[in-house]
């Protein structure tokens, strides 16, 4: 928005130009049988455009970037489990949200990374348009690539709205997937444990 001076030196506001994804979510609003004029939609194609870039802005981040210099070196050869890492995605099939828990465990080979960091390594991953599957994998592959540790375990449950609002419309059912690389995938012993601490009512 920008504020000009009227003829009598009061400031006027002049909206900003509609950009071509506002226009498509006008005609969208138009196609389901909406009045994208009536006084609750006018602003809605801003909101919108807004709301999904922040949703995907996951394309635009780095695995390097995020974890930055906060790789040390440290000889430590055990587990390291950061466990219930809330997520929010979008289903790129529907484009409706898909939310849960991540967890996510590695066994060092002479470095570590701060905590903090693989929650933003599942932020990048999970802030994209995505199917469960592929998001797994692909925060198991970058800390192996980053890290280059033993191994790495991701285990994400999540609750998908394509499958709660739509379709089969389950309300309570909830998918599971899994990652295992290195010692996690090799060593029948560390997949155990790390299963055994994300469910420990399970062993």
């Amino acid at each position: 928005m920008t504020d000009i001076l009227a003829p009598h030196g009061e400031p006027t506001v002049t909206a900003e130009p509609e950009t071509e994804f506002q226009a498509l979510v006008r005609r969208m609003l138009s196609e389901l049988g909406e009045d994208p004029q009536r006084n609750g939609l006018i602003k809605t194609p801003e909101r919108v455009e807004k709301s999904l870039r922040w949703l995907t802005r996951g394309y635009s981040l780095s695995v390097r970037d995020a974890i930055g210099d906060a790789v040390f070196e440290e000889d430590h050869h055990n587990m390291v489990l950061v466990k219930d890492i809330e997520m929010y995605s979008m289903c790129e099939h529907h484009m409706l949200p898909f939310f849960g828990k991540v967890h996510v465990a590695y066994i060092p080979n002479g470095r570590i990374v701060g905590l903090s960091k693989l929650p933003r390594v599942v932020e990048i991953f999970a802030r994209r348009l995505q199917v469960q599957e592929r998001l797994t994998e692909q925060v198991a592959q970058a800390l192996m690539e980053v890290l280059q540790p033993q191994g790495v375990g991701v285990v994400i449950e999540a609750a998908h709205l394509c499958m709660m609002m739509r379709g089969v419309e389950k309300q309570n059912s909830k998918t599971v997937t899994s990652a295992m690389k290195g010692v996690f995938l090799d060593d029948l012993g560390t997949r155990e444990e790390f299963l055994r601490l994300v469910h420990p009512g399970n062993g």
